[in-house]
């Protein structure tokens, strides 16, 4: 094991274990039946950490191309690349969005209003996965640039702040399927659908680094996830009016938001 390991490039294998914790997050879908309130808590707090992650991606794009156009203002040639990313985030966006309304067409057949309960939790969960997976590609390519720039420290903070971000984010894959009858088998398929792209971005970014790839992949993985939300919403309606709902949409926000700032002050 040692010597295969030993093959296996550093970047690679931080890639590994960044999306790897996503696992820790989903045994909460194999809690006992739970009531309506308890579910509508667990979805409320799942769509409250995808809000988070949703305000971080934004914000992270909006700084950047604010940069290239106050540089732009200023007599600097910026111009022509702040035009070209965002145009790349918005094309991004709109696949993202228009993606997952194909993908919920194709995958759910009837119309997601008739769909049973339990088949509905698992499309949620699956959309969710894909959302964080779209995300968790630019995590690893992150995390592969930074090591290529000879920063094997910073690296290893990203590495280490991502996976602490995933395991939030495995509980929010896990949250709509509590009460649920499920197996581990479906969990762990998720969790590579979810973790699994932070791995693949460590490799992609080893060999090849773009920052319009990733600006478009940022537009991508923001419009699945405004997309998710919406959904959750969606079901978070059935219980309209229980302060439940907005407990859970702030105590999953406030997570997410305690895990940033915790990394932010140990400098990840």
């Amino acid at each position: 094991m040692n010597a295969l390991l030993s093959h296996v490039p550093t970047q690679v294998l931080l890639g590994i274990i960044a999306g790897g914790t996503i696992f820790l997050g989903l045994p909460i879908a194999l809690l006992p039946d739970i009531s309506s309130r308890a579910k509508g808590f667990l979805n409320a707090m799942s769509t409250g950490i995808l809000v988070f992650l949703l305000v971080e991606i934004v914000g992270k794009v909006l700084e950047q191309l604010e940069e290239l156009f106050q540089s732009a203002s200023h007599g600097y040639p910026t111009l022509p690349d702040a035009l070209t990313f965002s145009s790349l985030l918005i094309v991004g966006l709109a696949l993202g969005l228009l993606g997952m309304v194909y993908f919920e067409q194709a995958y759910i057949r009837g119309g997601k209003d008739k769909t049973p309960t339990r088949s509905k939790a698992l499309q949620v969960s699956m959309m969710i996965a894909i959302g964080i997976g779209l995300h968790n590609l630019t995590e690893g390519m992150a995390i592969a640039q930074a090591y290529s720039w000879g920063d094997q420290r910073l690296a290893l903070f990203l590495a280490i702040g991502f996976g602490l971000h995933n395991a939030t984010e495995g509980f929010g894959i896990a949250a709509p399927l509590s009460g649920q009858q499920t197996y581990w088998s479906r969990l762990c398929w998720m969790g590579l659908i979810g973790g699994g792209p932070t791995f693949l971005g460590t490799i992609v970014g080893s060999y090849w680094q773009s920052d319009p790839f990733r600006m478009f992949t940022f537009g991508l993985a923001a419009g699945a996830i405004l997309y998710i939300v919406g959904e959750l919403l969606h079901i978070g309606r059935s219980l309209k009016g229980e302060a439940v709902v907005e407990i859970g949409l702030l105590a999953g926000f406030t997570l997410a938001f305690a895990t940033e700032m915790f990394l932010a002050m140990n400098g990840a």
